[in-house]
């Protein structure tokens, strides 16, 4: 059977963002393949989150396709990349053949060297050398270069020991004459010796710098998760301090029109007073023409004295007093709520940035040199011990109201939650949970993160986090908190307490308490539950892998409440 020969060029293995050949190749909807890492750092950077596309064809995915491994284009691959070394070998010994150095014109490959003429020879001249000088003892070793190299510079004798005392190659004489009695062993074993140790130190060279790369790509993913979720509760905060700036407007607004109302409704009764009059003067002007025209005298004088014209001056509104409140004053506090606000914000803003600008100069500064340096190392820092190390990572949590099932009530500004037997009135919103009790925190976390939580009554709750992708809409267990790859819950009741993940429950042995304390380290892998009393007793640990900020959720049992405690 005829095969058929495939030419493969390198530029077909290429992801095309970082233009390297594919490093754990995945394959997207479309078609195209990409370097895990790649796609997944271009897709943490788009500006829609809810939208994701190829960066080659430009076609949209919602939601975020799930990323793995292609397992077959990752085998051929690796085979091409195993075949471009296996080519370089052969060009690299084609390039090191020995020529013949008695060939004339196009040179022959040599098959052997004779270190007594030091030279070269091809099949034939090697026949014509053994012809010519086969009654003289000349030494004939492998074809090589450089053949005074090996041969000893005192004695004119091959090099074929090599002397561990002083770290050299000698010959047979050397080791009679200056090296009597030193440790010598033949240069072919010294060669497997030290050919050992330099592919031992090459493996475990390229396993440093493996776990270093791992560790510095895993430092990236990790202040990338951590600048989202900063970025995430700034918005946060800043839509507060907007709100709250609209709030006093209004407030502001509603105060100018109350004053303008009260003001504007006292000069209209008096307009409506001195309108009044002037249609009273216009009756009283009409009886005094009638009269005036009537020739009966004394008729005039009995009617005259009955006619009544206004006499009294209207005090007018002080309207410079109520533009200098309305206009001067009120406009010169503004000015100097604006000017303190902004001096404010400048001065915090610009605090937040020294200090950005300080760990950023630190961690230039802590790059290890890599020629002083073995071995590049990541520091962890210890996992905190009393409650008041875990409280140096205390975060201040609410309630999103938008993830709230319909049967949940919050209160206490948002934080603290129960279950009720109706629903609330609340409006339809993609992020809230259709059918569990669940509920989720605003912020999301990332970092070492730690935050309390109080609760009672005896239809249990499960205190966790998830990602913010978890699916909302539905019973199935992809919408349970602990039911998926997507969530981590502790669930309490009044009688056990156990672990879940990924439906995968673990008991704990641990009383579980009415107070629970959460600890999160990002970096470090793991999410930890303490029961919070005068110690702090560990409930449960998990190593977990995260890959993105996770934030805080709750499913709350009908008839109990969950409260986030304040610090």
């Amino acid at each position: 059977m005829a095969t058929t020969t495939i030419s493969i060029e390198q530029d077909q293995f290429c992801c095309p963002v970082c233009l390297e050949v594919l490093r754990d190749p995945a394959t997207i909807p479309c078609g195209h393949s990409y370097c895990l890492d790649c796609i997944e750092d271009y897709w943490s950077k788009t500006k829609h989150r809810d939208h994701y596309s190829c960066p080659q064809c430009r076609q949209e995915f919602s939601p975020k396709p799930l990323l793995r491994r292609n397992t077959v284009l990752a085998e051929v691959v690796d085979k091409f990349l195993r075949s471009e070394v296996q080519a370089a070998a052969q060009h690299l010994s084609r390039s090191e053949e020995v020529k013949c150095g008695v060939c004339t014109g196009r040179k022959a490959r040599a098959v052997k060297s004779c270190l007594t003429c030091l030279e070269s020879y091809c099949e034939a001249h090697l026949r014509a050398h053994d012809e010519r000088f086969h009654r003289k003892a000349h030494q004939l070793i492998a074809a090589s270069d450089h053949l005074r190299e090996k041969l000893c510079q005192q004695h004119d004798k091959l090099l074929r020991l090599y002397c561990l005392s002083d770290q050299q190659c000698v010959c047979s004489q050397c080791v009679k004459e200056k090296h009597k009695g030193h440790d010598t062993v033949s240069v072919g074993d010294e060669r497997a010796t030290q050919q050992k140790k330099l592919r031992d130190t090459s493996l475990k060279s390229m396993q440093t710098l493996k776990d270093t790369e791992k560790d510095l790509k895993y430092v990236i993913r990790y202040i990338k998760h951590s600048t989202d979720a900063v970025e995430d509760e700034s918005e946060r905060i800043f839509s507060k301090l907007v709100q709250s700036i609209e709030k006093h407007r209004a407030d502001v607004k509603e105060l100018l029109r109350f004053q303008e109302k009260a003001v504007i409704g006292h000069a209209e009764e008096m307009l409506e007073n001195i309108q009044r009059e002037m249609s009273e003067l216009r009756r009283t002007n009409g009886e005094l023409e009638r009269l005036c025209h009537t020739e009966d005298h004394l008729l005039f004088l009995q009617n005259c004295r009955t006619l009544h014209f206004p006499t009294n001056t209207v005090e007018m509104p002080n309207t410079d007093a109520l533009t200098y409140v309305m206009y001067k004053s009120m406009r010169g506090t503004l000015v100097d709520v604006q000017t303190s606000l902004e001096g404010t914000l400048h001065k915090e803003v610009t605090r937040i940035s020294d200090k950005v600008s300080s760990l950023k100069d630190g961690s230039s500064q802590n790059i290890p040199d890599k020629s002083k340096a073995k071995e590049p190392e990541i520091q962890f820092t210890s996992e905190p011990k009393t409650r008041a190390d875990f409280l140096q990572y205390y975060h201040d949590l609410t309630l999103d109201m938008n993830t709230a099932n319909s049967y949940l009530s919050l209160s206490d500004g948002r934080r603290s939650v129960t279950t009720r037997a109706e629903p609330q009135p609340y409006p339809d919103h993609p992020d809230r949970f259709t059918r569990w009790a669940q509920v989720l925190c605003r912020a999301g976390m990332a970092g070492r993160c730690y935050w309390e939580v109080e609760w009672a009554g005896k239809g249990g709750v499960s205190i966790g986090v998830c990602y913010k992708n978890m699916s909302r809409s539905g019973d199935g267990s992809e919408c349970k908190l602990g039911h998926n790859s997507r969530s981590w819950t502790l669930d309490c009741s009044g009688t056990a307490c156990s672990f879940t993940h990924n439906k995968e429950s673990v008991a704990v042995s641990a009383p579980c308490g009415r107070r629970i304390g959460v600890f999160l380290d990002f970096r470090g892998g793991a999410l930890s539950f303490y029961n919070v009393s005068e110690s702090m007793v560990l409930l449960h640990k998990e190593k977990v892998t995260l890959t993105q900020p996770v934030y805080p959720g709750f499913w709350v049992g009908l008839g109990s409440t969950l409260k986030l405690c304040a610090h």
